[in-house]
């Protein structure tokens, strides 16, 4: 696992200790860049169950303005601490240890607007697939163009009832989906 691209290109990136995780691979995460381009420069990005912080990594790597990381597990924040260190990242982002449901409610309430928000569950606990999906959806943190991006297992077929987003594409990589979601013409109409 390392840095694609920008400031940090080439950083090795360590992956949580003795954790049963399958972070992204590198094509996958290349893949996920390309869609998105140069609109990551100067962008917003809340990476949820961040793990090893190789997507919010990459994205300050890339130019991101602010990256915020959440994960719950303690293992998986002092990895992030080390590989934001290791890639000399210093500013631009905020780290905390909290379950994903009660850092969207926080992070909603302070009235945050990210452009770009990655979501990537564990694979293991499907039933956590729906809930973050409705709990974003009900939130206000996507801002207006904003798109959020959700990995998935494959086989999974996420049908999830939403009032605000609509998927609007989804991209198969070996065991791995990703599907993107953006605000839906009627969240503009109000």
């Amino acid at each position: 696992m390392r840095v694609i691209s920008g400031t940090a290109r080439g950083k090795r990136l360590k992956a949580p200790r003795g954790m049963n995780t399958r972070p992204i691979t590198d094509m996958i995460k290349e893949a996920l860049f390309n869609v998105i381009g140069n609109n990551i420069i100067d962008a917003t990005l809340l990476d949820l169950f961040a793990g090893s912080g190789s997507v919010g990594i990459e994205a300050l790597s890339r130019g991101a303005q602010t990256v915020i990381f959440i994960d719950n597990n303690a293992n998986s924040v002092q990895t992030i601490r080390e590989n934001l260190s290791n890639c000399g990242l210093k500013e631009n982002f905020e780290l905390y240890r909290n379950d994903v449901f009660r850092a969207i409610e926080i992070l909603d309430q302070r009235h945050i607007k990210f452009d770009y928000i990655y979501a990537d569950p564990p694979f293991t606990v499907e039933s956590i697939f729906s809930p973050v999906l409705m709990a974003i959806d009900k939130s206000s943190l996507l801002a207006n163009e904003g798109i959020l991006i959700i990995r998935s297992p494959r086989k999974m077929k996420l049908t999830v009832k939403l009032s605000r987003l609509e998927e609007y594409r989804f991209d198969n990589y070996g065991e791995s989906t990703l599907h993107y979601y953006r605000l839906n013409k009627e969240v503009f109409a109000k």
